[in-house]
Protein backbone atom coordinates (compact mmCIF):
# COMPACT_ATOMS: atom_id res chain seq x y z
CA UNK A 1 0.00 0.00 0.00
CA UNK A 2 2.79 2.49 -1.04
CA UNK A 3 1.28 4.07 -3.97
CA UNK A 4 -1.20 5.67 -1.92
CA UNK A 5 -3.45 5.79 0.89
CA UNK A 6 -5.48 3.40 0.91
CA UNK A 7 -9.03 3.61 2.92
CA UNK A 8 -10.85 0.55 3.43
CA UNK A 9 -14.54 0.71 5.30
CA UNK A 10 -15.07 -2.56 6.98
CA UNK A 11 -19.33 -2.64 7.11
CA UNK A 12 -22.11 -5.24 8.48
CA UNK A 13 -25.32 -5.39 9.61
CA UNK A 14 -25.91 -5.95 13.67
CA UNK A 15 -24.43 -9.34 14.35
CA UNK A 16 -22.59 -10.50 11.31
CA UNK A 17 -19.58 -10.59 13.45
CA UNK A 18 -17.66 -7.77 12.46
CA UNK A 19 -16.02 -7.16 15.75
CA UNK A 20 -14.59 -10.82 15.12
CA UNK A 21 -13.30 -9.88 12.21
CA UNK A 22 -11.61 -7.11 13.20
CA UNK A 23 -10.17 -8.72 15.56
CA UNK A 24 -8.92 -11.71 13.14
CA UNK A 25 -7.15 -8.92 11.10
CA UNK A 26 -4.88 -7.26 13.98
CA UNK A 27 -2.89 -10.89 13.61
CA UNK A 28 -1.98 -9.45 9.98
CA UNK A 29 -1.03 -6.22 11.51
CA UNK A 30 -4.40 -4.63 10.58
CA UNK A 31 -5.24 -1.81 13.37
CA UNK A 32 -8.93 -0.78 12.24
CA UNK A 33 -10.47 2.49 13.43
CA UNK A 34 -14.06 1.79 15.38
CA UNK A 35 -16.25 4.88 14.23
CA UNK A 36 -19.16 4.14 16.77
CA UNK A 37 -16.14 3.91 19.59
CA UNK A 38 -14.25 7.30 17.96
CA UNK A 39 -18.14 9.06 18.15
CA UNK A 40 -18.51 8.48 21.82
CA UNK A 41 -14.95 9.33 22.73
CA UNK A 42 -15.87 12.62 21.11
CA UNK A 43 -18.99 13.26 22.28
CA UNK A 44 -17.38 12.19 25.88
CA UNK A 45 -14.24 14.85 25.39
CA UNK A 46 -14.81 17.33 22.09
CA UNK A 47 -15.88 20.92 23.50
CA UNK A 48 -17.06 22.17 20.18
CA UNK A 49 -19.12 19.04 19.66
CA UNK A 50 -20.62 19.21 23.36
CA UNK A 51 -21.42 22.78 22.12
CA UNK A 52 -23.03 21.61 18.83
CA UNK A 53 -25.34 19.23 20.71
CA UNK A 54 -26.52 21.57 23.27
CA UNK A 55 -27.32 24.24 21.18
CA UNK A 56 -29.54 21.35 18.97
CA UNK A 57 -30.63 18.99 21.92
CA UNK A 58 -31.18 21.68 24.91
CA UNK A 59 -28.15 22.29 27.59
CA UNK A 60 -29.25 19.26 29.70
CA UNK A 61 -27.99 17.23 27.21
CA UNK A 62 -24.73 17.09 29.58
CA UNK A 63 -24.27 17.73 33.06
CA UNK A 64 -20.98 18.50 34.59
CA UNK A 65 -19.60 17.59 31.07
CA UNK A 66 -21.45 14.24 31.18
CA UNK A 67 -23.16 13.07 27.99
CA UNK A 68 -26.60 12.22 29.57
CA UNK A 69 -27.56 9.56 27.15
CA UNK A 70 -31.58 9.18 28.52
CA UNK A 71 -31.61 12.94 26.79
CA UNK A 72 -29.76 12.53 23.71
CA UNK A 73 -31.81 8.84 23.25
CA UNK A 74 -35.40 11.13 23.52
CA UNK A 75 -34.06 13.42 21.10
CA UNK A 76 -33.33 11.21 18.72
CA UNK A 77 -35.97 8.38 18.91
CA UNK A 78 -38.49 11.84 18.40
CA UNK A 79 -38.36 12.17 14.33
CA UNK A 80 -35.61 11.24 11.52
CA UNK A 81 -35.04 14.95 11.51
CA UNK A 82 -33.51 14.94 15.01
CA UNK A 83 -31.26 11.57 14.07
CA UNK A 84 -29.78 13.30 10.62
CA UNK A 85 -29.65 16.84 12.62
CA UNK A 86 -27.02 14.83 15.27
CA UNK A 87 -25.43 13.09 12.76
CA UNK A 88 -24.79 15.97 10.65
CA UNK A 89 -23.26 16.97 14.30
CA UNK A 90 -21.43 14.09 14.99
CA UNK A 91 -20.27 12.29 11.43
CA UNK A 92 -18.31 15.72 10.35
CA UNK A 93 -16.49 15.00 13.65
CA UNK A 94 -15.90 11.30 13.01
CA UNK A 95 -14.45 11.81 9.80
CA UNK A 96 -11.95 14.32 10.43
CA UNK A 97 -10.44 12.07 13.31
CA UNK A 98 -10.49 9.23 10.94
CA UNK A 99 -8.42 11.14 8.47
CA UNK A 100 -6.06 12.77 11.14
CA UNK A 101 -5.50 9.35 12.51
CA UNK A 102 -3.42 7.74 10.39
CA UNK A 103 -5.56 4.21 10.17
CA UNK A 104 -6.53 2.93 6.79
CA UNK A 105 -9.41 0.75 7.43
CA UNK A 106 -12.45 1.91 9.43
CA UNK A 107 -15.60 0.04 10.68
CA UNK A 108 -18.51 1.05 10.41
CA UNK A 109 -22.25 -0.80 10.72
CA UNK A 110 -24.03 2.17 9.12
CA UNK A 111 -21.14 2.93 6.84
CA UNK A 112 -24.05 3.47 3.81
CA UNK A 113 -27.33 3.57 5.98
CA UNK A 114 -26.28 6.74 7.32
CA UNK A 115 -24.38 8.07 4.68
CA UNK A 116 -20.65 7.93 5.83
CA UNK A 117 -19.29 6.94 2.54
CA UNK A 118 -20.21 9.95 1.62
CA UNK A 119 -18.52 12.00 4.52
CA UNK A 120 -15.05 9.09 4.19
CA UNK A 121 -15.14 7.49 0.12
CA UNK A 122 -13.44 3.99 0.74
CA UNK A 123 -11.35 3.02 -2.05
CA UNK A 124 -12.99 -0.20 -0.85
CA UNK A 125 -15.63 -1.24 1.40
CA UNK A 126 -15.83 -5.10 2.80
CA UNK A 127 -19.18 -6.34 3.91
CA UNK A 128 -19.47 -8.85 7.26
CA UNK A 129 -22.69 -10.83 6.45
CA UNK A 130 -24.06 -13.80 8.32
CA UNK A 131 -27.57 -15.80 7.63
CA UNK A 132 -30.30 -14.24 9.84
CA UNK A 133 -31.20 -16.81 12.12
CA UNK A 134 -27.34 -16.52 12.98
CA UNK A 135 -27.34 -12.67 13.50
CA UNK A 136 -30.79 -13.01 15.65
CA UNK A 137 -28.99 -15.66 18.27
CA UNK A 138 -25.95 -13.17 18.22
CA UNK A 139 -27.88 -10.20 19.03
CA UNK A 140 -30.09 -12.12 21.79
CA UNK A 141 -26.97 -13.98 23.55
CA UNK A 142 -24.46 -10.95 23.81
CA UNK A 143 -27.49 -8.35 24.49
CA UNK A 144 -29.74 -10.41 26.26
CA UNK A 145 -32.79 -9.60 24.40
CA UNK A 146 -36.18 -10.90 22.86
CA UNK A 147 -35.96 -12.56 19.45
CA UNK A 148 -38.27 -9.79 18.18
CA UNK A 149 -35.98 -6.99 19.66
CA UNK A 150 -33.29 -8.75 17.77
CA UNK A 151 -35.04 -8.78 14.51
CA UNK A 152 -36.33 -4.77 15.33
CA UNK A 153 -32.63 -4.19 15.24
CA UNK A 154 -31.42 -6.39 12.11
CA UNK A 155 -34.94 -4.58 10.16
CA UNK A 156 -33.58 -0.61 11.68
CA UNK A 157 -30.78 -1.34 8.98
CA UNK A 158 -30.25 -1.59 5.38
CA UNK A 159 -30.94 -4.79 4.10
CA UNK A 160 -27.75 -7.19 4.08
CA UNK A 161 -28.39 -8.15 0.72
CA UNK A 162 -28.12 -4.07 -0.64
CA UNK A 163 -24.93 -3.57 1.36
CA UNK A 164 -23.27 -6.73 0.01
CA UNK A 165 -24.03 -5.68 -3.74
CA UNK A 166 -22.25 -1.92 -2.64
CA UNK A 167 -19.45 -3.41 -1.77
CA UNK A 168 -16.02 -4.52 -3.30
CA UNK A 169 -15.86 -8.28 -0.98
CA UNK A 170 -17.76 -9.86 1.58
CA UNK A 171 -16.65 -12.16 4.15
CA UNK A 172 -19.22 -14.77 5.23
CA UNK A 173 -19.25 -15.52 8.99
CA UNK A 174 -21.81 -17.98 9.27
CA UNK A 175 -20.12 -20.21 11.79
CA UNK A 176 -19.00 -22.65 8.17
CA UNK A 177 -16.75 -20.73 6.34
CA UNK A 178 -13.18 -19.62 6.85
CA UNK A 179 -12.82 -16.43 8.01
CA UNK A 180 -9.68 -16.27 7.79
CA UNK A 181 -8.69 -17.37 4.39
CA UNK A 182 -11.49 -14.71 3.69
CA UNK A 183 -9.28 -12.36 5.09
CA UNK A 184 -6.27 -13.54 3.36
CA UNK A 185 -7.76 -13.44 -0.15
CA UNK A 186 -8.63 -9.74 0.38
CA UNK A 187 -5.19 -8.59 1.93
CA UNK A 188 -4.11 -10.64 -1.43
CA UNK A 189 -6.51 -8.77 -3.59
CA UNK A 190 -5.72 -5.31 -2.14
CA UNK A 191 -1.77 -6.22 -3.07
CA UNK A 192 -2.11 -7.44 -6.19
CA UNK A 193 -4.51 -4.05 -6.90
CA UNK A 194 -1.71 -1.89 -5.33
CA UNK A 195 1.01 -3.48 -7.38
CA UNK A 196 -0.80 -2.82 -10.33
CA UNK A 197 -1.65 1.13 -9.62
CA UNK A 198 2.03 1.37 -8.77
CA UNK A 199 3.07 -0.18 -12.00
CA UNK A 200 0.62 2.53 -13.80
CA UNK A 201 1.98 5.29 -11.91
CA UNK A 202 5.57 4.47 -13.04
Amino acid sequence: MNCKTRIVALTGGIGAGKSYVCQLLQDYGIEVYDCDAAAKRLMRTSTPLQKALQQLVGDNVYRDGILQKPVLAQFLLASNRNQKAVNDIIHPAVAADFMQSGYQWLESAIYFDSGFDKRVHADKVVCVTAPTEVRIQRIMERDGISREKAQEWIDCQLPQAEVVSRSDYEIKNDGQSSVRQQIEHIIHQLKVCDQRLQTENK
